[in-house]
């Protein structure tokens, strides 16, 4: 596979959660992601990969948690119920530093809900279900070849911060199709290789070892538990530095500002150019890292701005954070669809001018 290659997103996803060294795959089928668990069936076998289709999805994050105890490179998925059962295993393997990737295909809820595209998903990702103090980084792509480089990435980020790495997509992303540039397959560690990059994982205990590793979330006395989750978020402070990520255009001179990630940011884009052709100056804002999210980036808005608009598809989850990093220097508004409803370009050009006149504009 060279060049460019027309792929589905999900299939995409899948090969190039393979060629970042993933040989571990533990899945549970469940709409609309369920293209990740057949390609990884068919596809990772022919690389000396392992699939499992777990019983359930607690079944599968605890196996990826041993894999990816063991030194292994673990790409998991799912969909936002899915996901919500895959918390207690995210919490267990931050607190255990275990790296793994997962890619949410997000749908709309709550609960059951539909199989049609979502974002209300937001504070899933970004807070986390699971219980106690840990911090999961969150990236969201707006294409299918973002996403791809995205776990690409992520199976090399993951390791090297120890944690559990989330690709927040949506149904519209996974199973849209896009011309894609593969990247190259990574040198996957034999056992002995993993002993020496990965001295803390489970690779069996040889005659030469000096002890014997242990991989646990257990700290049972106080003292030692606040010393190692205070260690803990030392490295998400750090990675906070490191990893936040966002694209602007147009924000320094702007009359309104769009805020939107994933595919609402695509549409929104198109709705920006309706405007300008109204003679209003838009700008956007798209977060790609959702955790940390670019708070900083909003300082940069003109003084001049009316309004900051958060387009999400949800009842607004990111408009919180939108608002944190306003800090009441401009009134913050929501356009928004849910249920599974995708805006049109049109509408959210309408709407955002709408509010743009109630304000003043």
């Amino acid at each position: 596979m060279s060049g460019k290659v027309l792929m589905k997103g999900n299939e995409a996803f899948s090969e190039a959660a393979i060629r970042g060294g993933c040989r571990y795959y533990f899945g549970y089928p469940i709409t609309p992601q369920n293209e990740i668990p057949e390609y990884m069936s068919r596809e990772l076998p022919k690389h000396d990969g392992h699939f499992i289709q777990a019983e359930s999805e607690i079944g599968a994050i605890m196996m990826a948690y041993g894999a990816g105890a063991a030194g292994g490179r673990v790409f998991i998925t799912s969909s936002s119920p899915g996901i919500a059962l895959f918390q207690e295993g995210i919490s267990l393997m931050c607190s255990a530093q275990v790296p793994t990737v997962i890619l949410t295909v997000s749908r709309c809820g709550p609960g059951i809900g539909g199989i049609q595209p979502g974002q209300a998903d937001y504070f899933q990702a970004t807070r986390g279900g699971g219980n106690g103090d840990y911090r999961v980084p969150v990236f969201a792509p707006s294409s299918v070849q973002e996403g791809v480089d995205m776990v690409y990435q992520a199976m090399e980020l993951s390791d090297k911060l120890r944690n559990p790495v989330m690709i927040f997509t949506d149904g519209l992303l996974g199973q849209m199709m896009e011309p894609v540039v593969m990247p190259d397959f990574v040198p996957v560690p034999k056992s002995d290789e993993i002993r020496k990059g990965k001295p803390w994982a489970l690779t069996g205990y040889g005659k030469d070892d000096s002890k014997r590793n242990t991989v646990t979330s257990l700290r049972i006395v106080p003292d030692v538990l606040e010393k190692y989750v205070h260690g803990l978020f030392e490295k998400y402070e750090q990675a906070e530095k490191e990893l936040c990520r966002v694209e602007t255009f147009d924000i320094e001179d702007a009359d309104m500002v769009i805020v939107a990630f994933g595919t609402v940011a695509r549409i929104t884009k198109e709705a920006i150019s309706m405007l300008k052709e109204q003679g209003i100056k838009v700008g956007l804002i798209r977060p790609i890292s959702l955790w940390p999210f670019p708070y900083d980036v909003f300082n940069k808005i003109s003084p001049k701005t009316k309004v900051v608009i958060s387009a999400e598809l949800s009842m607004g989850q990111m408009i919180q954070d939108v608002e944190l990093g306003i800090a009441k220097r401009f009134p913050v508004r929501l356009i928004n669809r849910t249920g599974g409803t995708i805006p049109t370009s049109l509408e959210i050009a309408e709407r955002a001018k709408k509010i743009y006149e109630e304000i003043g504009g």
